[in-house]
């Protein structure tokens, strides 16, 4: 698309974003501003949503900074949709009533689904009290108690369950970790679950774009007493604090239901998947997709979903739910629908055999180690260096990629090394849905400092390196180090003849800019040096791709 195409596609996106908001049914009971006391003397409020009977029904939450009041205001005749929908592209259209706050669960969807609907405000967040603290703990014990709280009410059956997008999916976690008694199931819907190696600072490069951006907007709305980008840039190494903002996701025993997104690299798919792997519940299930966060979120298929899995575990219904395969998978080609959805028990799939294919100096992957020695490098400013594999017949991908490099930085003792898969099909680009309602994104991608480079053993596993991010090793004049960078989830098929593209450098992808780039993604790496890669000779370079079964 010509870049005054994309101008006007953009412009017409900010006026009039791909959003439809329908009227609020007359139908549902709205209490605005209920005060819920906590354990320490704080009130918190929320608005509840719930029909107009006297029977209790089972409740659905959600908990956020965002404003439980900041909803779509009618003007001239028509509601407006929220702003947040006209800075980030909605590649499909996106449906909700008008009492649907930003991210939350639609209470005209689920209030005639005979379901109630809690919209909280966090504390120090909308109208309700206190000083908050961005991804702490005092979240999910305040949550814990408004928790115990709905299900005291007589209007609920006892049963509550948690949902909602993004911060309403982390905020899910800490909740859960603290097991309230009456929380029955949560549906945190792509959420990351560790704030540095997820999003903040990926491979330990600082993210400084959408941070700088999200956290401007939410000391604005609210009392909090940390600044998280500040935080970010006092703290390169993951220490307590950082450990602190990460729940503990082995405690949580609940029934979920996560989303999985291979379209938001940039924030929620590592966190949403590692939920998935280690999220202490032995009733847990993965649906992924590679669409727009919420057009899919909205959707039919999506909220028919979500209706099956708390229907069945908020009440007790006899729906098959407890069949349901483990893990739904949308597989990816050309287009925005999947040409293929699998269901598998487990994440990777357990049929995926790991292909390794080989970094040679004539610029290609291959099946076996090259014969010959040689370099190639690129400069860490502006520089760039790729290794291209063709598909000898058609297959699919699924999973994590990982590339093992022999790598040494020259006129620096770090650098930054950025790995991108590319799908090239007839001498032209395939692309796929990114984060931030980007359109132009490639298979996948994944960032490691090299100074960063030492392993978690523990969290660590042959498809998955974990880097532990607590101490730097520069790298000596000269020194040949190894490394392995963690490329994140995917499904995609190829096709015969098309072919893989292995980039390696030091900066990001994209332009950051409204028009052509990435908005408002931005990575803060060195610019100094050069590295190089060390080919051949028993060194390991080898991208490993997750072949599945077809």
């Amino acid at each position: 698309m010509l870049p005054v195409a994309r101008l006007a596609r953009r412009v017409r996106g900010i006026v009039r974003p791909n959003v439809r908001v329908t009227a609020p049914p007359a139908d549902i009971r709205v209490e605005q501003d209920v005060a819920i006391t906590v354990r320490d003397g704080t009130i918190l409020r929320a608005n509840v949503y719930r029909p107009n009977a006297d029977e209790p029904v089972p409740a659905l939450m959600c908990a956020h900074p965002y404003g439980k009041d900041a909803l779509p205001r009618k003007f001239l005749g028509r509601y407006l949709t929220l702003p947040q929908y006209r800075v980030f592209r909605q590649p499909q259209q996106v449906v909700f009533s008008a009492y649907t706050g930003w991210e939350a669960p639609d209470p005209a969807f689920w209030v005639a689904q005979g379901y109630a609907v809690v919209n909280l405000d966090l504390r120090g967040f909308g109208s309700s009290d206190g000083t908050g603290e961005l991804l702490g703990d005092q979240q999910g014990e305040d949550e814990h108690d408004v928790i115990e709280w709905v299900a005291q009410q007589a209007w609920c059956t006892g049963r509550v369950g948690l949902a909602g997008v993004s911060y309403l999916a982390i905020s899910q976690y800490r909740a859960a970790a603290t097991r309230p008694p009456h929380l029955a199931a949560i549906c945190p819907w792509e959420g990351f679950s560790d704030f540095y190696r997820d999003f903040a600072c990926p491979g330990g490069v600082q993210e400084n774009g959408f941070l700088a951006m999200w956290s401007r907007m939410t000391l604005r709305a609210g009392r909090v007493q940390q600044d998280p980008l500040a935080e970010q840039q006092a703290r390169p190494l993951v220490d307590e604090w950082w450990q602190s903002r990460n729940p503990q996701l082995e405690a949580i025993q609940v029934p979920m239901l996560v989303c999985g997104s291979f379209s938001d690299h940039l924030l929620h798919t590592r966190g949403s998947f590692e939920a998935f792997r280690r999220v202490g519940s032995t009733q847990k299930w993965l649906y992924t997709h590679r669409g727009g966060k919420w057009c899919t979120f909205y959707s039919d298929e999506a909220t028919q979903t979500q209706l099956r899995f708390f229907d069945h575990f908020l009440r007790d219904a006899d729906n098959g739910w407890d069949q349901e395969p483990a893990v739904r998978i949308a597989i990816h080609d050309e287009g925005s629908a999947p040409v293929e959805i699998r269901h598998t028990s487990d994440w990777p799939p357990p049929d995926v055999a790991w292909q390794e294919l080989h970094l040679t100096p004539a610029g290609t992957l291959e099946d076996a180690p090259p014969t010959e020695t040689g370099e190639a490098s690129w400069v860490n400013a502006d520089g760039s260096t790729r290794f291209v594999w063709t598909a000898p017949h058609p297959m699919t991908l699924i999973g994590p990629m990982v590339v093992e490099l022999a790598a040494s930085v020259a006129d620096a003792d770090d650098a930054t090394v950025l790995a991108a898969v590319r799908l090239m099909r007839d001498g032209r680009e395939v692309t796929f849905e990114g984060s931030y309602g980007f359109d132009r994104d490639v298979v996948t991608h994944g960032w490691l400092r090299v100074s960063h480079r030492a392993l978690d053993p523990e969290h660590s596993r042959p498809w998955l390196p974990v880097h532990l991010h607590t101490e730097r090793h520069p790298v000596g004049a000269g020194e040949i180090v190894p490394l392995q960078i963690p490329l994140l989830p995917q499904a995609t098929r190829l096709r015969t003849g098309d072919q893989l593209v292995l980039e390696l450098r030091s900066s990001w992808l994209f332009a950051r800019n409204p028009i052509t780039g990435q908005l408002p993604a931005r990575y803060t790496v060195d610019t100094d040096g050069s590295t190089m890669l060390h080919l051949g000779g028993g060194r390991r370079n080898v991208l490993h791709i997750p072949v599945a079964e077809d």
